[in-house]
């Protein structure tokens, strides 16, 4: 084949290689491609290796599927008591319709950021200012159902918003310090008093509980003492049974050992006769004299009679 004939084929299989080549996408993960055919919408490239036919294809639009933030500016608003402030809001969004995202809007965050600004308004205007405060999440949940219905037929779906800042005026900001400051204080006061009263009745229970303590000490101590008298009196009374009964067994022992004796009678005188000079030893101003003792001869005669017989016994 003649040179000049190979260079023109070369040249050709070249450029056509080239433009299977140039014409050969790769769509990432997460990501869509929206094709166009002849100017009219044909397909949505998902994940993967695709061809595109070469000046009849083209891909209009490359789309994130993955959820994206969209952060808005502070937008100024004024509350049902006419409180202006500014809030500025955060909203979590997701492509889920390619074709409806690449044709619905012609710029879909710019309208989603008025939507959110006029929806915003609209909320806030029927709340007062304390109520805006406080209701964080009545009014997430209501801007939420809002602008997902409003992009639906943009192929968007809004899965969260969240006011970030709530900003009210100076002169308010002030106020709402001084009143945090004033609430403060009083709690603080309370918390003083309460303690101060908790402190109060803790000293007053442990006096009470001292008080107790030691009437209980006095009581024991005199259930003690009385106890110990009670015992002193016990064992005193027991010590003058016990000598009664000694004396009283002395003297029976005695009248036992007189009875053994079998003493005669003017032995019997004879201790009479010495117990009557014990009773007459000039102490006592009247005497009483035994019946037995009838005359003095008699007695006499029994004394002697006595004396003889006690002598005998001594001679012996």
């Amino acid at each position: 084949m003649p040179y000049q004939v190979i260079i023109p084929i070369i040249v050709v299989v070249s450029a056509l290689l080239a433009l299977v080549i140039a014409n050969l996408k790769i769509v990432p993960q997460s990501q869509a491609f929206v094709i166009e055919r002849l100017g009219a919408y044909s397909q949505t490239w998902k994940t993967g290796i695709h061809w595109k036919i070469p000046f009849i294809e083209r891909i209009a639009k490359r789309i994130n599927l993955m959820e994206q933030v969209a952060d808005f500016p502070p937008q100024p608003v004024i509350t049902k008591d006419n409180v202006r402030m500014q809030i500025d809001t955060v909203v979590f969004f997701q492509i889920t319709d390619c074709k409806l995202y690449a044709y619905g809007h012609t710029m879909p965050m710019t309208a989603i950021e008025n939507l959110t600004a006029t929806t915003l308004r609209n909320i806030i205007g029927e709340l007062e200012l304390d109520n805006t405060l406080t209701s964080r999440d009545i009014i997430n949940t209501k801007m939420r159902s809002i602008l997902d219905e409003a992009t639906d037929p943009w192929g968007i779906k809004v899965n969260r918003v969240e006011l970030k800042n709530i900003i009210p005026p100076k002169e308010i900001q002030d106020a709402m310090e001084k009143q945090m400051k004033a609430e403060r204080e009083r709690r603080e006061a309370i918390l003083r008093a309460e303690g101060e009263k908790n402190s109060t009745i803790l000293v007053a229970q442990g006096k009470k509980e001292s008080m107790i303590l030691q009437a209980e000490a006095e009581k024991q101590s005199q259930i003690l003492k009385a106890e110990a008298n009670k015992e002193a009196k016990i064992r005193e009374a027991e010590g003058e049974a016990e000598a009664i009964l000694a004396i009283q067994k002395a003297t029976a022992d005695g009248i036992r050992m007189i009875n053994e004796a079998d003493p005669s009678e003017s032995m019997i005188a004879l201790r009479s006769l010495q117990a009557f000079e014990k009773a007459a030893d000039g102490q006592a101003t009247k005497i009483i004299i035994p019946s037995e003792i009838q005359n003095i001869t008699s007695l006499v005669a029994g004394v002697k009679e006595a004396a003889s017989e006690t002598g005998k016994k001594t001679g012996k």
